[in-house]
């Protein structure tokens, strides 16, 4: 399928919701879309022990939001160093902006670059589910690649289906850390809501699968590129 404009996607919910799961079903289907997640970002730093990545760490492990700042400005660099910014370049962003002052921060940057965003999804799934998906989630912490012991196992328990290493548990997959960053998300989400419905460019796609919520997805982001 190709694209008869850019589209410039925003993936909005809570975290563990899954927006990486529908992020890489939406990428197979359209490849030409380029793929940027705050967290792998994040990740990335943290691994390699930056400064970045140390402080972002001390934020992440007790299941804080990042600074407004310091967001902001991995998701600009990332950006303009592999020229995303181009306004015939289309893109998803997920897991960031997570505030509103991130999402003013961004705008202003964007529109400098002709380069805003033309399509925002909120993917609303209970907070139930979404503490139940965390307790059974393991990752393979050199690739990112994620399992889920209810939908996702392993084919060997406890070891990556690649490379035969070890899976482990995020720092922040417990159950008290995802709560804190739920209850912290409840805080910041209706700003949101509000600046992206005032832009006329939200939408909420609902369910407590991503069999239900990809369709819905899929079918929004048609609909946006045949506008």
């Amino acid at each position: 399928m190709s694209s008869q404009k850019p589209l410039r996607l925003l993936l909005l919910s809570y975290p563990g919701a899954g927006k990486g799961t529908l992020s890489s079903r939406l990428l197979k289907r359209m490849p030409h879309i380029n793929y940027v997640s705050s967290g792998d970002l994040l990740r990335r730093e943290i691994a390699i022990k930056s400064p970045l990545g140390i402080q972002a760490s001390s934020f992440i492990s007790k299941g804080l939001l990042l600074p407004d700042n310091m967001i902001t400005s991995v998701i600009m660099d990332h950006l303009k160093v592999n020229s995303l910014l181009s306004g015939e370049t289309s893109w998803l962003l997920d897991g960031f902006p997570r505030t509103i002052g991130q999402a003013l921060s961004l705008d202003n940057e964007l529109v400098k670059y002709n380069s805003s965003l033309n399509l925002v999804v909120e993917i609303d799934v209970p907070q139930a589910v979404i503490l139940k998906r965390i307790s059974s989630r393991y990752i393979h912490l050199a690739s990112g690649r994620v399992y889920n012991l209810d939908y996702n196992p392993p084919k060997t328990p406890g070891i990556d289906d690649i490379t035969g290493e070890p899976l482990t548990k995020r720092s922040d997959d417990t159950i008290e850390v995802v709560q804190n960053r739920l209850n912290e998300y409840s805080k910041t989400i209706t700003p949101l809501r509000e600046f992206y419905e005032q832009k006329g460019i939200l939408r909420v796609v609902s369910g407590e699968t991503s069999d239900i919520t990809y369709p819905l997805l899929e079918k929004l982001v048609e609909k946006e590129l045949a506008t």
